[in-house]
């Protein structure tokens, strides 16, 4: 397949049963909400996730978790020198940001940031041409919270079970969230962005809690219900990314009803004039 050729928004809706889906490290690692309510998942933390199962689907990636190290680097400039080499040694950034993207999908989907203190003024940008913006959740989040204790101390201790053994737990008992973003043709045209890249995409985002399971995100306690993946038929698009994701919207059955699972929400799709999405199914 070729370079992406026309335009892409895409709009997911996923589901948060009895899990923390995005700590604040500002408030304690509690499930991050806004001052209405709503819950919100960080892009930065949609990323990671695409990125994680970009990895399972055997596609390399630069930006890798600690725990999901591949190639034995500790750090992303020793990643950058292994396979494109020395920063002092660069001449021509722009060839430098071509190796880059052929080398690394994450990059010449999201962009990326070389900066090398090592060699004076060496800093090369990339930008990606998938867009990611924070999930936020239709309706507020009951964020409840749980005390913990350990069988066991951390540290010896001869005055009994000591005060680290005690700890708490925050999730979300529900929330139905609604995740969206787009592929700019434009910048795929200059990070190398192909068709087929396209597809692992949509497929990463079908399953994006796929093998993400912890003990703040059990198995199965987060889901992605449907995505929807609008293909243009232009470079520039039939319609704004802003209208085509106000064109997904879920709304509560029974607005009196507390929400307590998918079902108690219907996805409603406008119809947009020459433009409609592929639905998909999500695990």
């Amino acid at each position: 397949m070729g370079i992406l050729q026309n335009k892409i928004d895409f709009v997911a809706f996923v589901t948060v049963t009895m899990a923390n889906p995005n700590g604040d490290p500002l408030n304690g690692n509690s499930p991050r909400t806004d001052y209405a309510g709503l819950g919100e998942i960080s892009d930065v933390c949609i990323k990671r996730k695409l990125r994680n199962r970009m990895q399972d689907l055997g596609q390399a990636v630069f930006v890798q978790s600690a725990d999901r190290c591949e190639d034995g680097c500790g750090s992303l400039s020793e990643r950058a020198t292994a396979k494109l080499g020395k920063a002092k040694d660069v001449k021509d950034s722009d060839a430098y940001a071509q190796k880059a993207c052929e080398t690394w999908l994450d990059v010449r989907s999201f962009g990326q940031v070389f900066a090398f203190k090592d060699a004076k003024g060496v800093s090369i940008g990339i930008r990606g041409p998938v867009s990611v913006h924070q999930g936020v959740s239709v309706s507020p989040v009951q964020v409840e919270d749980m005390q913990i204790t350990k069988s066991v101390n951390g540290e010896n201790s001869d005055k009994g079970r000591a005060s680290d053994t005690m700890g708490m737990k925050h999730f979300i008992r529900f929330g139905f969230y609604k995740l969206k973003g787009s592929i700019n043709v434009q910048l795929a045209e200059k990070t190398g962005f192909t068709e087929e890249d396209a597809e692992v995409l949509k497929e990463c985002l079908r399953t994006l809690f796929v093998n993400d399971a912890s003990s703040a995100r059990p198995d199965g306690s987060m889901e992605v219900c449907k995505l929807y993946w609008f293909h243009h038929n232009c470079k520039d698009g039939q319609h704004s990314s802003a209208k085509v994701h106000r064109s997904v919207r879920a709304e509560l059955k029974d607005p009196n009803q507390i929400p307590g699972c998918a079902e108690d929400y219907q996805i409603v799709l406008d119809a947009l004039d020459g433009l409609e999405p592929e639905v998909l199914d999500g695990m």
